[in-house]
C-alpha cells in the first residue's frame, strides 16, 4: 500500500503524450497543439483605418481639406489623395495612398464637401493600423502546448489557418461491474440499485472535452470479466473499471486484470475513499480499476484519471492543479488514512460538507472541488490554508 503522493508520482512517469493528428478548426476547441503556428500573413494585411473619420495627409499650415474620396471597409480598389485632399473613411477600411492620419469624425467641422479639423491635438500617424502591426508573416503567433481556447481560434482564423496539428485525444473504454445495477429509468427490485457511475464518469470524461468512451456492464463471474476487459481494452488508450477491485468473493477484477497481461503498477492507497485503487499498464495503455462505491469512483478519477487523461491530450502540470484556500472552520480528521474530501469552494473560503462516506452523493449536490488532508493531518482550524482541487 502507496502513499497518495507516491502514487501520483508514478503515474505522472509513465504516462505519455499521445501521438499527434490534424483537426479542422472547427474541431479544436480544448485540445493543445503540438507545435508553433506560425502567421502565413501580415496582420493587419494593409494599412486600415481604426476610427471612422477622414483620412487625410496632416498639414497644419491646411484650415481645410475638400472630401474627394468615400472609403468602406471591404474596398478593393486603389484610392489615393493629395495635399489639401481627405477621403471620408471608415473603421478597418483601407488607408489611401498619399494619407499619413486619420481624423475621428468628433474632430472636424464638415461643411457640404470640406472639413476643418477642430482640435489642437491631432498628430501624424493617429488612428491608423499599420500593416503587420499585430504580427508579420513567419511570426509565432502561438506557441506549441498552447490549449486552444476561443480566442485562439479566433486568431487563427484570422490568418486564414483551416487546420491545426494537436496531440490526440485518448480513447476510454469504461466497465462498469455489479449484478446488482441496473439502469436509471427501470424499476428496481428487492436488492437492486441504479447505476451512477456510468453516468458520472461520462460526465466527467465530458467535462474534459474526451469524446471517444465505450461503456460496457460486466456480471460478476470471472469468465464474463475478462471477455468484458478483452474486448473493452482493444479499444482503448485508458481502460477504467468500476467495482470488483478488493477480496470478496465476487470481486474478479484483479485476476481478471492479470490474466490479460496487464501488470500492476500499484495497488490499495493509502486513502478514504478508494483504498483499493488499482493501476497497470498493457503496452502503451494505462488501466484504473476503482472501487465501485459512487463517491470513490469519483474521488479517484479526480486524483488520477483525470491528470493522467490531461497529460496524455498534451496538458502540463496536470498533477500539480492544486491551490491553497483557507478552510471555512474547524475539522478534525479521525481516519489515520488520508482523505478525499468533498467541498465547496465559496467566498474566499472552503468548507468541507456532510456526508463523506463513500456511498453517499448528496455532498455533491454542492461540491464543486476536493480537499485532500494527508495521514499526519489531525485537526485543522478555520483559517488554515489546505490543499483543494477543483472539479
Amino acid at each position: 500500500m502507496i502513499r497518495i503522493t507516491e502514487a501520483k508520482e508514478k503515474l505522472k512517469a509513465i504516462t505519455k503524450k499521445l501521438p499527434t493528428e490534424k483537426v479542422k478548426l472547427e474541431n479544436a476547441l480544448g485540445k493543445i497543439l503540438a507545435n508553433d503556428v506560425l502567421s502565413p500573413m501580415d496582420v493587419p494585411p494593409f494599412d486600415n483605418s481604426a476610427m471612422d473619420g477622414y483620412a487625410i495627409l496632416l498639414d497644419n499650415k491646411i484650415e481645410q481639406y475638400t472630401i474627394t474620396k468615400n472609403i468602406k471597409a471591404g474596398n478593393t480598389k486603389i484610392v489615393k489623395i493629395k495635399a489639401g485632399e481627405a477621403a471620408r473613411i471608415f473603421t478597418g477600411a483601407p488607408i489611401p495612398a498619399g494619407a499619413d492620419t486619420v481624423v475621428q469624425q468628433e474632430m472636424v467641422q464638415r461643411m457640404d464637401e470640406k472639413i476643418q479639423i477642430i482640435s489642437d491635438t491631432i498628430t501624424k500617424g493617429e488612428h491608423i493600423r499599420l500593416r503587420g502591426s499585430q504580427c508579420m508573416k513567419g511570426n509565432v503567433i502561438i506557441n506549441k502546448d498552447t490549449k486552444i481556447t476561443p480566442g485562439t481560434v479566433g486568431l487563427l482564423g484570422s490568418v486564414g489557418i483551416t487546420e491545426v496539428r494537436v496531440y490526440r485525444e485518448p480513447k476510454v473504454s469504461v466497465i462498469i461491474t455489479g449484478d446488482e445495477l441496473v439502469q436509471p429509468g427501470k424499476k428496481l427490485r428487492a436488492g437492486e440499485i441504479y447505476n451512477s457511475n456510468q453516468y458520472a464518469i461520462a460526465a466527467y470524461l465530458q467535462l474534459l472535452g474526451i469524446n471517444y468512451t465505450n461503456f460496457y456492464h460486466a456480471k460478476d463471474t470471472l469468465t464474463e470479466m475478462q471477455n468484458c476487459i478483452k474486448q473493452a481494452i482493444q479499444e482503448c488508450d485508458v481502460l477504467i473499471i468500476t467495482g470488483g477491485i478488493s477480496v470478496g468473493e465476487y470481486d474478479f477484477v484483479k485476476p481478471a486484470l492479470e490474466n490479460a497481461g496487464v501488470k500492476e503498477l500499484f495497488y490499495k492507497v493509502k486513502q478514504k475513499p478508494g483504498k483499493p485503487l488499482f493501476v497497470g499498464t498493457k503496452k502503451h495503455q494505462l488501466i484504473f480499476a476503482l472501487p465501485g462505491n459512487p463517491a470513490a469512483v469519483i474521488s479517484c478519477f479526480n486524483q488520477y484519471v483525470k491528470p493522467c487523461l490531461l497529460q496524455m491530450k498534451g496538458e502540463q502540470n496536470t498533477f500539480s492543479n492544486a491551490v491553497s484556500i483557507p478552510l471555512a472552520h474547524d475539522w478534525e480528521k479521525k481516519s489515520p488514512l488520508a482523505n478525499i474530501l468533498k467541498a465547496e469552494v465559496k467566498n474566499a473560503s472552503v468548507s468541507i460538507l456532510q456526508g463523506q462516506d463513500s456511498f453517499n452523493l448528496q455532498a455533491f449536490s454542492n461540491a464543486n472541488a476536493f480537499v485532500v488532508l494527508y495521514e499526519n493531518d489531525r485537526f485543522v482550524k478555520k483559517g488554515e490554508l489546505v490543499e483543494v482541487y477543483y472539479w
